[in-house]
């Protein structure tokens, strides 16, 4: 099967359609990443918190606390329900935009495969992590955020540049 052509040479129609769909993706990442930072403040404590609990709080301390609610560990079916849907929903979005970034024009080569193919292994790393953090070796924590962060930075430069070539640039003559 041929599949030659590039993002820059689709019907105007189906450009509209695919700017729409990653714009909407886009807001959806971006919504996760605030959400992610309102519950974990973007570091390993917060992280570390958010899935085995909160330590006791003292008196003195809890009207730092008033404003974020309180976190409790993880049980199983906690940790269950936040696996399957992230890793089913984030194996979704690889691909979707995984096949939209194929054809581009501007990244070739191993750099495409790359950007491509390492969201799926980063989501499996990241959750694969977030167990071990949460039942055996909080330092996880670590590879945890160095994995979800390589994935976003694919995700992003695969959303960007798929935008960029749909809205910027001109057809290729035939």
């Amino acid at each position: 099967m041929n599949l030659s052509f590039h993002l820059k040479d689709l019907n105007k129609n189906i450009k509209y359609i695919l700017i729409s769909f990653l714009i909407t993706m886009g807001f959806g990442i971006l919504t996760g990443l605030a959400y992610l930072y309102y519950t974990t403040e973007s570091s390993p404590k917060g992280i570390i918190e958010h899935y085995k609990g909160t330590e006791d709080v003292s008196y003195e301390d809890w009207d730092n606390y008033l404003d974020k609610p309180m976190k409790t560990e993880k049980y199983l079916h906690d940790m269950l329900e936040t696996t399957h849907t992230h890793v089913t929903s984030f194996a979704f979005i690889s691909v979707l935009l995984g096949i939209i970034f194929y054809f581009n024009s501007i990244i070739s080569g191993k750099w495409k495969t790359f950007l491509i193919i390492e969201p799926f292994i980063s989501t499996l790393i990241t959750f694969s992590s977030l167990w071990i953090m949460r039942y055996l070796n909080e330092s996880f924590v670590y590879l945890i955020i160095l994995s979800s962060s390589i994935l976003y930075f694919c995700w992003v430069i695969m959303l960007f540049v798929s935008l960029y070539e749909l809205i910027f640039m001109k057809k290729s003559n035939p």
